[in-house]
């Protein structure tokens, strides 16, 4: 399945924007065989992959407050696998507590080809949700892992890399694409 982008080949994907842009549909509890459906699709393109942290249900073209992420090992290259217990997947998921310091990294975006942002995030981070069964889950995630889930829920509100950093960085080779991109922003 395509990962929807806001742009590729140096033209931007309007419709696949209007979708990312937007803020995505919660999931009926209990699921109905729709958000099954959309929680397994999520959860099967992901473990194929061996290029991300974690994938938003927007990123796939679904629309629903969906996530799933890597809960450690992110310097592994191997994709994981359904049900190995290497992925968490969380389901309406809220930030209910923010703590400790804040701290600034690159972020790259399957959704932003060929750039990272400078982005700010907490290092410390409690959430509420559903697991991908629907069961009420409460999780602390610290460090590298609270940025990777931070960067995911992002997604289910629209808001992109692009929306959270002040320097953008890009290859020289397409500075003309996103020199014109980000000034009209």
């Amino acid at each position: 399945m395509k990962t929807w982008k806001l742009w590729e080949n140096e033209r931007i994907n309007d419709d696949e924007t209007r979708l990312l842009r937007r803020s995505a549909d919660e999931i009926p509890i209990p699921f109905d065989e729709e958000a099954k459906r959309d929680v397994e699709t999520l959860i099967d393109v992901f473990v194929g992959r061996d290029d991300a942290a974690g994938l938003a249900a927007p990123q796939i073209g679904i629309s629903k407050r969906i996530v799933v992420f890597k809960n450690g090992n992110f310097n592994e290259k191997e994709p994981i696998k359904k049900g190995d217990g290497h992925y968490d997947v969380l389901v309406n998921p809220r930030i209910t507590q923010v703590r400790g310091d804040t701290e600034k990294m690159q972020e790259a975006c399957l959704s932003c080809p060929d750039i990272s942002v400078d982005v700010t995030r907490a290092t410390s981070i409690k959430v509420k949700a559903y697991n991908e069964k629907g069961e009420k889950i409460n999780k602390r995630y610290t460090g590298f892992l609270a940025r990777v889930v931070q960067h995911e829920l992002d997604h289910l509100d629209g808001k992109l890399i692009i929306d959270r950093g002040a320097t953008i960085y890009f290859p020289k080779e397409k500075a003309h694409f996103f020199e014109k991109i980000f000034k009209s922003e």
